[in-house]
């Protein structure tokens, strides 16, 4: 998933490859010129792509979740990041509600959102220091994910336009599992890579509020006019040069 141009973009890959090879390969047809994109991932090493650079930001959900499966066993304390943790989605749910421009979000977060990460980070270091929790116990290894990755982590108060967690990603899945489904699996690389494709136009186009079967059909009924200016038939764009087709 990305943002281009103020659009949403979705790709598909399925292969052998790790998230962090098929991103070396995206990235190498990217401007060099460009600064480093933001990469919002889950903490897996092998999400990071190895010979590009770009700004590591990770999943505050995935850190959540370590906290809801044991909260039935540390009820207080998991209640503790859970609330702060809902501050900061509050403070970021109030800034698309405000319609505010990365800069001015980043500002609103530094001065909401940082104080209470600030607090959150005294206290999960407190509990393992003074050696409130056990290490090795369920509290201990959520604390310790959530410290171990705060860089990356809290990237959203330092860098406009980072994003709090994957949760678009997550969402996206969900289409794979279903596509996987209606085809009775691939049994090929290639037929996958087909599955890829249209995966990958479908959900874009439903991300940019295109109507997929429109989309698909008109690309083929155009596929000359598509293949010597494909800008002209992206979801976002083919519906204005369908009118200059028809006025022409």
């Amino acid at each position: 998933m990305a943002e281009g141009q103020g659009h949403p973009i979705a790709l598909f890959f399925t292969g052998r490859h790790h998230a962090g090879e098929n991103l070396n390969q995206l990235l190498q047809h990217r401007d060099a010129q460009l600064p480093p994109p933001i990469q919002m991932c889950d903490a897996l090493s092998r999400n990071v792509p190895k010979e590009f650079d770009a700004l590591l930001a990770n999943c505050i959900a995935h850190g959540r979740r370590h906290f809801v499966a044991v909260a039935p066993n540390f009820p207080s304390e998991c209640r503790h990041v859970l609330e702060r943790l809902r501050e900061i989605y509050r403070h970021d749910a109030r800034c698309k509600e405000q319609d505010l421009s990365p800069q001015a979000r980043l500002a609103f977060h530094q001065a909401n959102s940082g104080p209470v990460m600030d607090q959150l980070h005294d206290w999960m270091s407190q509990q393992l220091d003074q050696k409130q929790v056990e290490p090795n116990s369920g509290l201990g290894k959520a604390i310790s994910y959530m410290l171990n990755h705060w860089e990356a982590l809290t990237l959203f108060l330092r860098q406009p336009g980072a994003p709090l967690d994957n949760n678009l990603c997550e969402r996206a899945l969900k289409i794979v599992i279903l596509h996987r489904k209606n085809s009775l699996f691939f049994k090929t690389e290639h037929g996958a890579q087909v599955g890829d494709l249209f995966m990958s136009l479908i959900h874009t186009c439903r991300l940019n509020g295109a109507d997929p079967f429109d989309y698909l059909t008109s690309l083929q009924r155009n596929s000359q006019r598509v293949k010597h200016r494909p800008q002209d038939w992206l979801p976002w764009t083919y519906q204005n040069t369908l009118q200059g087709i028809d006025t022409s």
